[in-house]
């Protein structure tokens, strides 16, 4: 037998002995496999962005102090009616507040009214008569809403009546002119800030979604 014989009959074996030794270490796979179970072992720790059962309530406490008056207020409202969230109210609120500010500048409360309670429109009401009756026309836009807080909230269990006062920052060009055209308020080339601090009210678990505005202040 020649020597190269030799030499190839020995590496053979070698190949068949790595062969052999790399199956018994890493196993052999056929076909799909199913992919490696990823559930986490007994007693491993929870990833920190877990939700945890009986923690904060996030919907709450990222509008209010936790454990605050307002924050037990609006958990209250959550156990009469648990589809409530108190973001989607602000972002409610946001809506109204534009709304009903807009109504108010220009004059006409009528689409708002099923909004405001009796006492609010009466006020807002009186003010736009004296505009009228002064032969003052106003010219009104609004720019946007820069700030949008609950400032307190309320709640009687007793009678299931929910108090929200919310604080607004926003900004709005008006001008109020008499029936000459002259300028004799605000100023149409000008960006105005204001702030208002608005109530809304409403009773919780009934079928009437709609919040009405119950107090303004600033």
């Amino acid at each position: 037998m020649s020597n190269a014989l030799i030499q190839l009959l020995v590496l053979a074996g070698i190949a068949i002995f790595l062969i052999l030794r790399l199956r018994s270490v890493l196993g052999t796979r056929e076909g799909f496999e199913k992919p490696p179970s990823t559930a986490p072992l007994p007693g491993a720790r929870k990833g920190k962005f877990e939700v945890i059962e009986g923690g904060p309530d996030r919907d709450i406490t990222d509008h209010v102090e936790e454990g605050s008056d307002a924050a037990r207020a609006l958990a209250a409202m959550k156990q009469v009616e648990p589809s409530f969230s108190v973001s989607e109210f602000l972002t409610g609120a946001r809506g109204a507040y534009e709304m009903i500010l807009m109504a108010f500048e220009k004059g006409d409360l009528s689409k708002v009214q099923p909004f405001l309670s009796e006492e609010v429109y009466d006020t807002l009401a009186e003010v736009v008569a004296t505009r009228a009756s002064r032969g003052l026309t106003v010219t009104a836009e609004f720019m946007g809403t820069r700030e949008v807080s609950v400032q307190r909230a309320e709640f009687d269990r007793r009678t299931g009546e929910a108090e929200v006062t919310v604080r607004f920052a926003s900004e709005l060009i008006s001008a109020a002119r008499d029936a000459s055209g002259e300028i004799v308020e605000g100023n149409p080339n000008e960006v105005r800030r204001q702030r208002d601090v608005w109530t809304f009210a409403r009773k919780m678990g009934q079928n009437d979604p709609n919040w009405q505005l119950v107090a303004t202040g600033e």
